[in-house]
């Protein structure tokens, strides 16, 4: 590849667009994978989901505003927010999955708990993990579902942190 080409594919508003694409993929596959495979998603994954929708709100509107230097360093903090929140729990998640603990049972799912429980009293809940979140019902090449997201909230992390600094060339 010639450099002209790299540099238009790292400019801040390609990178955004493609982190954007990148989460509706994600997106539809977790879709593909509840409906048609029949594989319900816990707690844990849900969340991860939320983490993905918020990378891909922030990141649609940063590259349809195509905003100046401080706007884009805004779009890819808040992207990097929540790529780093999504590796957090996608993080517990593998955790959970790779080191199960017997005493977990299944639990409520993520609707109960935050109707039945303060904010505060939940989040616990949800993180302490339940007996459908350390279960591995798939895998692709050796890593389970969540260690896949864990996969593409670093890339997103390392790309909003791209953006960032690809602002100060400009």
């Amino acid at each position: 590849m010639n450099s002209s080409l790299l540099l238009k594919l790292a400019k801040p508003r390609t990178l955004l667009a493609t982190v954007f694409v990148a989460c509706l993929a994600i997106f539809g596959f977790a879709l593909y994978l509840q409906h048609a495979e029949v594989l319900e998603p816990c707690p844990m994954c849900i969340l991860q989901r939320y983490a993905f929708a918020v990378i891909a709100i922030v990141a649609m509107i940063g590259a349809i505003q195509n905003p100046s230097t401080i706007g884009l360093r805004i779009y890819g903090g808040l992207v990097l927010i929540g790529a780093l929140t999504g590796a957090g729990i996608a993080g517990r998640h593998s955790w959970l999955q790779r080191f199960p603990t017997p005493s977990y049972s299944c639990g409520a799912d993520l609707e109960y708990l935050l109707d039945a429980f303060p904010l505060a009293k939940a989040l616990p809940a949800i993180f302490a993990g339940t007996g459908e979140c350390s279960k591995v019902q798939w895998r692709m090449l050796g890593l389970s579902i969540p260690e896949w997201a864990l996969v593409w909230f670093v890339i997103f992390a390392i790309t909003a942190i791209v953006v960032i600094l690809r602002t100060r060339r400009s």
